[in-house]
């Protein structure tokens, strides 16, 4: 039995770590996402490149946003703002701004 706890939790924790769940503290992330509610905070924002979508983000998934953050910061998500933003953030901050936008209480922002 005791073995069979063990074997478990070797397994699960790697598991656990690998599919990126969100760690995030959201009071943290409310106090990081003050220039996101620029442009994601505001109904129906259209910024000044025409090619770029401003999307609500408000309510995405976590592991979504983590993911996205992080592509941006490294570069494989193209967008001027957006790498300049993420290149600020540490892999905390970007977890606990994905926990705050997550929970749905991005300001000017709905579901």
């Amino acid at each position: 039995m005791r073995l069979t706890s063990i074997a478990l939790v070797l397994i699960v924790l790697p598991l656990s770590a690998a599919t990126g769940w969100a760690k995030g503290d959201a009071d943290k992330g409310r106090l990081r996402t003050y220039t996101c509610t620029g442009c994601h905070g505001v109904a129906e924002y259209k910024n000044a490149y025409p090619q770029y979508h401003v999307p609500k983000i408000a309510g995405q998934s976590e592991q979504y946003l983590v993911a996205a953050l992080k592509a941006y910061r490294s570069g494989e998500r193209a967008h001027p703002t957006m790498r300049a933003q993420a290149l600020s953030f540490s892999d905390q901050d970007i977890e606990d701004i994905a926990a705050f936008v997550a929970a749905g209480t991005l300001t000017g922002s709905s579901k």
